[in-house]
């Protein structure tokens, strides 16, 4: 009826036969833990089943007994046996064993799918990385392929050589995106200008002979370092870097003029010859 409040479900009561069946419930959780059974000895290998830490009300006739487990490799975990008793039946049976993780518990971390837990650098020999289709960090390229079916090969062929003399060729490209990911990145790296060798270099890599600049949009910032003593050497810097390897940087010490000889064994006081 509408004005009759709604009824809660009542809490099942605690069965006293499953309750009090604690030692049915320890030699179950024994065997599971191999801590129980004639290959087990006791004084040699304690046992991993510790002590009981209480029962839990399940349902109707359904107990889950607690109990500590003293395996190192499980600190904070506690095996949990749930028995049950049939209705009008006396006997207590073992319905499950488990082991659970408590508040303590040591927990692996979260699995994390591979494509998104590779991280930069992580390109090792025999990986591959796939790249999808939608990766903002490309666009489109121009190959010179796309009319190939044109009704003059000959100009196609032509098309063709001049893309790949230019440098083109290629179906993907980066974007603007991807150019504006890698110059952040280049910037923040110890290539770029923020760091304590930059600070004590005596010039920028802009004027140093070692410098290469990069093609592109990215050469208006960016070169690579080809100092073989510099600790940049092969690596993308910024026009702003800098070292101590700088081409400028001359020796203050300028070699001296050696003195005259204390005796002198090259001139001749007088003409002479060896054979005289």
């Amino acid at each position: 009826m509408a004005g009759e409040r709604a009824r809660s479900p009542k809490a099942p009561k605690a069965d006293p036969a499953c309750v009090e069946a604690v030692d049915l419930a320890r030699a179950a959780v024994e065997v599971q833990a191999g801590d129980w059974g004639p290959e087990h000895d006791p004084a040699a290998t304690p046992g991993t089943v510790g002590e009981h830490l209480g029962h839990r009300v399940e349902g109707d006739r359904v107990v889950s007994h607690l109990f500590a487990c003293e395996d190192p490799a499980y600190r904070g975990w506690y095996w949990s046996v749930t028995v049950v008793r049939a209705a009008r039946a006396k006997d207590v049976t073992v319905n499950d064993v488990v082991l659970l993780p408590g508040d303590t518990a040591l927990l692996a971390q979260p699995w994390v799918p591979w494509s998104e837990r590779i991280g930069a650098g992580d390109i090792i020999p025999g990986v591959l990385l796939p790249t999808p289709d939608d990766d903002p960090r490309l666009e489109p390229g121009f190959t010179g392929g796309e009319s190939a079916a044109d009704e003059d090969p000959a100009e196609n062929s032509q098309l063709r050589a001049l893309v790949a003399e230019l440098g083109l060729g290629r179906s993907r490209v980066l974007s603007r995106e991807g150019r504006d990911l890698a110059a952040e990145r280049w910037l923040a790296s110890d290539g770029g200008p923020d760091n304590a060798m930059t600070a004590q270099s005596p010039a920028p890599c802009t004027s140093c002979a070692y410098f290469v600049r990069l093609s592109g949009s990215l050469g208006r910032l960016f070169g690579a370092c080809a100092n073989e003593y510099s600790p940049s050497d092969g690596r993308v810097v910024s026009i702003d870097h800098g070292c101590g390897g700088h081409s400028d940087v001359v020796d203050d010490h300028q070699p001296t003029e050696l003195g005259s000889p204390v005796w002198d064994t090259v001139t001749w006081e007088t003409e002479a010859s060896l054979f005289d």
